[in-house]
């Protein structure tokens, strides 16, 4: 946990502070936890690391138990190859494109990934941070930053709203998942705090009232393709923040309204399985029996 409850709050206290954003935040962080400054830094590095370990180990033969999930990542690298900058995104949306289905598909073969905020949206962060380190020949140090920034906000987030899809559906997950990577590519591209806090609303804005329904109750269909939603939101909304454009809605505003819609799901689209695309003639197939009992 942070000692903050709101974005306003957050930014306040760091201007206040006269610091960094993310150092303010890792310093939280630190005095929540009871630890020290370099033993911080040492776990959010290795988070990175972890990261980078998981799109490394990518195999894209592997496929999960269900076989609804695995293959996609490989196509998609294979695509941008082939179609270099003739590809409808070009290289550098292709490869964020490429490394989200990668980290899902990881996921859904019970791979070593990162939860950020969640397992079932483990690939937006990295989708975008990886290719921009590789563009950018970004610096370890400047990347941990960065997951610093993302974990501010997502901490807000959950403390404001919520990030479990069983709670708020969809929007909670991919959606907190883009409203936290925005944020952090501000930062690498040299923003400020303030366009740093209009991205993650910005980003939040776009998915709000996205379902969870899960095919099978796994976190497979949509799930995975719902992490390149989430990069390619989070990349929109960091280009705009920083090209000035605001949220015409205050940040805290935005999330206090995820939570309410969240709230006003009904149950079949938080999870269960048991309404959106779950309940399509393909997605019954895979109707887990717990589901089919209730």
């Amino acid at each position: 946990m942070i000692d903050f409850q709101s974005i306003e709050q957050m930014l306040q206290d760091t201007q206040e502070q006269g610091i960094a954003l993310w150092e303010n935040i890792q310093i939280s962080d630190c005095r929540q936890q009871d630890i020290s400054r370099e033993v911080s830094w040492k776990k959010m590095a290795g988070l990175l690391k972890a990261m980078e370990q998981a799109d490394e180990g990518y195999r894209e033969e592997d496929r999960s138990n269900s076989g609804l999930t695995g293959g996609d990542g490989g196509r998609m690298t294979r695509y941008g190859t082939e179609t270099g900058e003739d590809s409808l995104c070009g290289p550098f949306f292709n490869e964020v494109i490429a490394g989200a289905l990668r980290m899902g598909e990881c996921n859904a073969c019970m791979k070593r990934i990162v939860a950020a905020p969640t397992a079932g949206a483990c690939g937006v962060l990295p989708a975008v941070l990886l290719p921009c380190k590789r563009r950018y020949s970004l610096s370890e140090e400047s990347l941990v930053q960065a997951l610093y920034i993302a974990s501010g906000f997502g901490m807000i987030i959950a403390e404001r709203a919520c990030i479990a899809g069983a709670e708020g559906g969809c929007q909670a997950e991919i959606g907190s998942a883009a409203a936290m990577a925005a944020p952090a590519l501000v930062f690498l591209q040299g923003g400020t705090p303030g366009q740093m806090a209009h991205a993650c609303a910005m980003a939040m804005k776009n998915l709000l009232g996205l379902v969870c329904d899960p095919v099978g109750g796994l976190v497979e269909v949509p799930c995975v393709k719902r992490n390149v939603i989430g990069a390619m939101d989070a990349l929109s909304a960091a280009q705009m923040a920083l090209a000035g454009i605001e949220s015409r809605i205050p940040p805290d505003q935005v999330l206090d309204a995820m939570r309410r819609v969240g709230q006003s799901l009904p149950p079949s689209l938080r999870e269960t399985g048991r309404g959106g695309l779950a309940v399509t003639p393909f997605g019954q197939q895979y109707k887990p029996e717990a589901v089919q009992g209730a």
